[in-house]
């Protein structure tokens, strides 16, 4: 890993929320007040190295809330100077990964969606209970 330009940067990337962002957060609180039930940060399955941000298991539907930066958004991807060639292939492995888990969840029967963080919280939670279909149950 290189080192950061400089402290603020530093404190920056430290910070970064690997769970429970707001978006995450606020896409939950609805899908609550919906009456679903979900698992969260939950680990799909044994042999994938990959946890669903929200997780139906009994439906097979995981939900990951991604961020513009670290999953390559078309729209708001950005590349860091510093350090560029490093990041664009951190950033460029990630997306690979992202891909690879979507496949292999999708082959053991799983529904995979993906939201963005700038993403419409009505319009996320709308594709969301579409592809759960029925009436509200647990897990």
């Amino acid at each position: 890993m290189p080192e950061p330009l400089d402290d603020v940067v530093r404190r920056r990337m430290e910070s970064q929320a690997r769970r429970d962002t707001s978006v995450e957060l606020e896409i939950r609180r609805r899908l609550h007040a919906f009456g679903y039930r979900y698992r969260v940060d939950f680990r799909l399955e044994p042999s994938l190295r990959c946890r669903g941000d929200i997780v139906f298991t009994r439906r097979k539907v995981v939900v990951f809330v991604d961020g513009c930066f670290w999953h390559g958004c078309p729209d708001h991807a950005t590349a860091p100077r510093n350090n560029a060639e490093w990041w664009r292939e951190k950033l460029a492995a990630n997306v690979a990964r992202d891909e690879r888990n979507r496949r292999a969840l999708e082959a053991l029967g799983w529904a995979v969606i993906r939201v963005w963080e700038h993403e419409d919280p009505d319009s996320a939670i709308s594709r969301i209970i579409d592809v759960l279909g029925a009436a509200p149950t647990g897990g």
